[in-house]
């Protein structure tokens, strides 16, 4: 059982969320003015960029693969001739 201050506090609680809400969406409207988008240039540009640094990192998996399973290879090709 709750007491009779712990009741008020949820009764507070409760009736403050109205103004609460209001307040939080009053707050995102004014932040949401502020948002600017990118202009078509400035995506076009960081879509290159991030096209090129992925097919950057691919090829450098690749070699790093490559690179490892020959080594792998031929040290148990190695230890299996001996």
């Amino acid at each position: 059982m709750a007491t009779a201050v712990e009741q008020s506090a949820i009764v507070t609680t409760l009736r403050s969320w109205p103004v609460r809400i209001k307040t939080f969406y009053s707050d995102v409207r004014m932040e949401m003015k502020k948002v600017t988008s990118p202009t078509s240039k400035e995506v076009q540009g960081t879509t290159t960029v991030v096209i090129i640094t992925v097919f950057l990192f691919g090829l450098f998996f690749f070699l790093t693969d490559l690179a490892i399973s020959n080594s792998l290879e031929r040290m148990l090709h190695y230890f299996s001739h001996k």
